[in-house]
């Protein structure tokens, strides 16, 4: 089949991929200039198999007025005039409990794990230039009723098989030594030996490589805005871009957060909202005083992933609508912060900053498969974990058709 995937991130570049593979026609059709300009372009780097909790989660309910009214919380909220924005909140509200929570892990769990098994049975991937790394994933905390909270989700993840377990403050520090500088709030950590880390951009460089070598190679429209999903009689007939109109027999949503002002050109109303956030890149100055393993702040709601000479570290959600500028208090407090726990790791004089919407859905659930469109599939809605699904999002979405 011709089939035309909207998106050129990492999740419409895999879901690429995966339907070239199965001997399809490709073309693939972004607004950006380049693969991977958006939310992947610069995300937090890791590939959390093993963490897939949402943030949609009953312990939202206690931590909801601090999270409204701290100027410092990772969490931050911004009235704006779009009743979107209010409905998609309640809904996110009526989500944080334990049985959705449950449901959501469980499902998440499994295209995580799907990802990785595709990830490593594939020798082009394998061997793909994305600074992999397998050196796990360890999870901080700096109070004890978080830890209890944390373990709780291990235990419950560890009845499904997941390789995820509880380690003291002094393990945390055998297993990375570069923590010694904030060991003294450490209480202890949940590590996860198989998770990993990879940079998300140079991954969407490397299936566009493989796309372009395919048998039947891939076409790349960039700089082409699609305007609007052409629906007649309840079947998808094309898409009217600023490059004209094109047809094929089979179309893939995958545009992130962009993705529901296009659904809806087509009578969808796909419950996606953009949950900004932050990174800063900064050269690896002193190797033994950086991270090798895959660290998550829980107090800080940071992440850092080592990406060959550089550190990644990013952290915030903010609700603030699809707004990109740089907010240079939150990104000077995650600068202020890595830097104060990890002074020597890095040269901090000039980080390169970043801002990226996350396309999420109130349960952190994806939306993956048919539309209610006919001839128009989705593969939207991950969140932050978009580069962690994205191998399995594409297998779900290859098997559907």
């Amino acid at each position: 089949m011709k089939i035309i995937v909207i998106g050129a991130g990492v999740v419409g570049l895999a879901t690429a991929w995966r339907l070239s593979l199965a001997g399809h026609e490709v073309t693939v059709v972004d607004s950006a200039a380049s693969a991977g300009a958006g939310t992947s372009f610069a995300n937090g780097a890791q590939l959390s198999y093993s963490y897939v909790a949402p943030l949609a989660d009953p312990s939202v309910w206690g931590q909801l007025p601090k999270l409204l009214t701290d100027p410092d919380s990772p969490v931050q909220f911004r009235p704006g005039a779009d009743l979107f924005q209010y409905r998609w909140l309640l809904q996110f509200l009526a989500a944080c409990n334990q049985r959705q929570a449950h449901a959501t892990i469980d499902r998440l769990g499994m295209i995580a794990d799907l990802s990785k098994h595709i990830l490593h049975d594939s020798e082009e991937l394998r061997t793909a230039d994305f600074c992999w790394t397998r050196t796990g994933k360890l999870v901080v905390y700096s109070s004890e009723k978080s830890f209890a909270s944390a373990r709780q989700h291990a235990e419950y993840q560890a009845q499904g098989g997941v390789d995820k377990r509880a380690v003291g403050r002094e393990e945390c520090l055998a297993i990375e030594p570069a923590l010694a500088s904030i060991g003294h709030r450490i209480v202890g950590g949940l590590f996860s030996p198989g998770d990993e880390a990879g940079d998300a951009l140079m991954l969407c460089r490397e299936f566009e490589r493989l796309l372009s070598q395919a048998e039947r190679p891939a076409t790349f429209l960039y700089d082409t805005t699609v305007t609007r999903l052409v629906r007649e009689k309840g079947v998808l007939r094309g898409l009217d871009t600023s490059r004209g109109h094109l047809e094929a027999d089979l179309y893939v949503l995958a545009a992130g957060v962009q993705a529901r002002a296009l659904g809806r050109t087509a009578g969808l109303d796909l419950p996606i909202y953009p949950i900004k956030g932050y990174s800063l890149s900064v050269p690896v100055a002193a190797p033994a005083a950086a991270p090798t393993v895959s660290i998550t702040d829980a107090m800080r709601k940071v992440v850092l992933a080592r990406l060959g000479e550089t550190l990644r570290i990013a952290g915030a959600a903010d609700l603030v609508g699809e707004n990109l500028s740089i907010d240079t208090r939150r990104v000077g407090k995650l600068l202020a912060d890595a830097r104060s726990d990890f002074p020597d790791a890095a040269d901090w004089s000039n980080p390169v900053l970043w801002s990226g919407l996350r396309p999420a859905t109130p349960t952190g659930q994806p939306m993956i498969g048919e539309s209610g469109v006919e001839r128009l599939l989705l593969n939207v809605g991950h969140g932050a974990l978009g580069f962690t699904l994205a191998l399995g999002s594409a297998e779900l979405l290859a098997r559907e058709i």
